[in-house]
């Protein structure tokens, strides 16, 4: 059980204990979750009440108001309903992003409230105490009401109860506020009982506001209002008409109304006069097709269902989702953050479908329909790189979908998807990376979707030399073989990487389908970062277009998001060894293994190694690419692990970008790392735990586990493959799923 903030009473312990352990009576999986850990240090995760994959999440919104400063939203760049630290409460919000860099999300807010009426969030807004985190649940104690919240969710549909006491009781639903930059509701009262409405979002990271889209909600109360009616605030007039409006800029109160009522910021309120101290359960039922579809969410999911049902019925899901892996030995904080990192792994992609199966589609945001489960927030740029590779490996079936999704998007807008969310292209980073997780998913085996669709969708990224939205510059990456300083005014370096990683991909399933002519073709380009090697630096450098080199020329400038020519989020440092498909031609480039392996080494003793972003975090498992270096591999993953992943609210390193730096965790803590994507090979490292036993999907593998066993102490001796020594410090995919048990002998 996590609990947060201020110490709990013993009758309070008793009841939580009582209600969570009709769940598990003994320690299971989600024992060792703690949902705080990411909520500091820019982890942007929240504590919230989630289902697996959920499409609702319940989280206390704590970012609002300048008594949360600095980590205000309005006052600074900031991605997440939630932050530690923060002690300003102002509701609980129904649709939220995990471990993302920009804001987005964060509405449909609920806050109880007692004594008078007040619509003003910086007014009856509350600290807060007594918080308590699991998968699907969270709970806390708002002071200023002496109001205990609890809360949990199914796939769609956010569970609140309210503990009031005797007196005048207030339920408050505030459109006006949220993390999005986007603005403009509709809310509703159907009944004393029910209210529906639409909340209008969009513009992640500040692009396409064009593009912005509704989610529809509905929510039922347990007990009818003494009162009800919806607030508006609208915008002071500043024309000369203004002086002859006395409700000029004022809020207005619709009392006892049952139309729709428009507006950036509205609200409504249900008014209550207890008697009792008397408990008030909210269900909230979300689509992002109708209020039709919201509504047929909450009866189809919780319908008849109280709070404990729906979180036992959740709790079991996220036990039954973790206990794919199972691990003995390492502490107990080993433990919890390797499955908290698990759990961050299983929010993004998350179901974008209603229960009927309908879903918007991309582009138009037509009604269309879905047999399974139809994902969205496709965080590619992070993903690609550790996420999906391990879908695959532990839950191939949610992989499978999440293809098929991939390729859905593309019947729908022709393209491929580069970082979609809720059926919009954000266009979010750089590269055509989705294709590399198509092209990394087949290669492992799990071949039930159409795989020359994805070809042909994945060729044409890399082709179309007019309007490709997927490869900016492809005409002189085609040409020269590199983007130069004018073909882009950042990143030129990193995108062509990029691109060079997409075309390896194309290759690798190229010469799998047989297509010869293809493999060759992009076989030659994925390397034409060559042309960016400067043997003066032994480091990546950009290119003017005539071919010169960029002068003058700092390698270090581009760390800590500082903007440059060359690199996007990130150094020519942080980006040279981004290319493990053509590792062994770097390190002859660099003048051979010694060279190559003390270029590494400034890399991590210069300070130059950046845990928080993706494009080096495979650095640690290069030395294996050597001969006699292998065991710096080893020390450089267990000291990275040591340093970054704690089981404390700071313990990611930044950012969990979807999922990704937690895939890295609950790689690096089993002992093995999938260091070439759209290649199914793992590197080895020393594991954390002495044994980790791997719950395979028997649809796709012909084992029922995958057992990694360590023996020993010190460094890594030998390797053993089932019943054959390793020769190698890299293993293939099917190889190991094949084999059955990995066991590392240390010495």
């Amino acid at each position: 059980m996590l609990i947060k903030k201020s110490k709990l009473s013993t009758q309070i312990i008793f009841v939580i204990l009582g209600v969570l352990g009709l769940v598990f009576p003994s320690q299971a999986q989600v024992d060792y979750v703690d949902p705080f850990i990411g909520t500091s240090n820019f982890g942007a995760t929240h504590p919230g009440a989630m289902a697996p994959r959920g499409l609702v999440s319940v989280s206390p919104f704590n970012v609002a108001g300048p008594q949360n400063a600095p980590m205000e939203k309005d006052s600074r760049w900031l991605s997440n309903p939630y932050v530690h630290e923060n002690s300003f409460l102002t509701g609980f919000s129904h649709v939220n992003l995990s471990g993302v860099g920009c804001p987005d999300l964060g509405v449909i807010l609920t806050m109880p409230t007692t004594g008078e009426l007040e619509t003003d969030h910086l007014k009856y807004g509350s600290e807060y105490s007594f918080e308590i985190a699991k998968p699907g649940y969270y709970s806390t104690t708002l002071n200023k009401y002496k109001l205990k919240v609890e809360t949990t969710a199914s796939t769609r549909v956010g569970v609140s109860n309210y503990y009031f006491p005797e007196g005048q009781a207030n339920i408050l639903i505030n459109l006006g506020l949220g993390l999005t930059n986007e603005e403009g509701g509709m809310l509703k009262i159907v009944s004393p009982t029910e209210i529906e409405g639409i909340r209008n979002v969009g513009s992640f990271c500040y692009y396409k506001p064009d593009e912005s889209y509704p989610v529809y909600f509905v929510a039922k109360f347990s007990e009818p209002a003494d009162k009800f009616g919806i607030w508006k605030k609208p915008k002071p007039y500043d024309g000369l008409e203004g002086q002859w409006m006395g409700y000029n800029g004022k809020t207005r109160y619709y009392k006892q109304y049952r139309k729709e009522v428009i507006g950036d910021s509205i609200g409504s309120y249900f008014t209550y006069n207890f008697n009792k101290p008397t408990q008030v359960e909210v269900k909230i039922g979300v689509s992002y097709v109708s209020i039709k579809n919201a509504r047929e969410n909450l009866e189809k999911e919780t319908d008849g269902m109280t709070l404990i049902d729906v979180y036992k019925k959740t709790s079991a899901q996220w036990n039954d989702a973790l206990s794919k892996i199972e691990v003995e030995g390492g502490t107990n904080d080993d433990k919890t953050i390797f499955y908290t990192a698990l759990y961050h792994t299983l929010i993004h992609p998350n179901t974008l479908n209603d229960v009927n199966g309908e879903y918007p589609t991309m582009a138009e945001r037509k009604t269309a329909k879905t047999n399974g489960t139809r994902f969205t927030v496709f965080s590619f740029w992070d993903t690609y790189r550790n996420l999906h590779a391990l879908m695959s490996l532990v839950y191939p079936k949610q992989q499978s979908d999440m293809v098929k999704s991939i390729l859905n998007i593309y019947d729908e807008s022709g393209w491929l998807p580069k970082w979609e969310l809720n059926a919009t292209e954000t266009t979010t980073m750089v590269g055509d990376p989705a294709g590399i997780v198509l092209a990394d998913t087949y290669l492992r085996g799990i071949k039930d979707f159409d795989i020359e669709k994805a070809y042909r969708a994945m060729r044409k990224s890399a082709m179309q030399l007019e309007n490709n939205p997927l490869r900016p510059g492809i005409k002189d990456y085609i040409q020269k073989g590199y983007l130069t300083t004018r073909t882009t005014q950042s990143g030129s370096v990193s995108t062509t990487q990029e691109y060079n990683i997409s075309d390896f991909a194309i290759a690798q399933l190229a010469k799998t389908l047989g297509k010869t002519s293809d493999y060759k073709l992009f076989s030659k380009r994925a390397v034409s970062y060559r042309n960016l090697f400067d043997k003066e630096f032994n480091l990546l450098r950009p290119k003017n277009h005539d071919g010169s080199w960029y002068a003058p020329f700092n390698p270090n400038k581009g760390a800590n998001f500082e903007k440059n020519l060359g690199f996007i989020e990130g150094n020519s440092w942080q980006y040279t060894f981004m290319v493990t498909h053509d590792i062994l031609w770097l390190m002859k480039s660099m003048g051979g293994q010694h060279q190559f392996v003390n270029k590494l080494d400034e890399v991590f003793e210069k300070n130059q190694f950046d845990m928080a972003n993706e494009p080096d975090i495979a650095y640690p498992y290069l030395y294996n690419f050597t001969s006699g270096y292998e065991w710096k591999t080893q020390d450089r993953v267990s000291e990275l692990i040591k340093t970054y992943f704690t089981n404390k609210p700071a313990g990611l390193p930044g950012n969990d970008d979807t999922g990704t730096m937690s895939a890295w965790l609950i790689y690096s803590m089993m002992g093995l790392y999938p260091v070439l994507p759209a290649k199914p090979l793992y590197t080895i490292t020393t594991p954390v735990f002495d044994k980790i036993t791997i719950h395979l999907d028997e649809n796709y593998y012909k084992n029922k586990s995958l057992i990694i066993e360590k023996k020993g102490s010190g460094h890594i001796g030998s390797i053993t493959i089932g019943n054959s020594t390793q020769k190698t410090w890299f293993v293939s995919h099917d190889e190991l799923v094949n084999s059955g048990k990995l066991q590392i002998n240390l010495k």
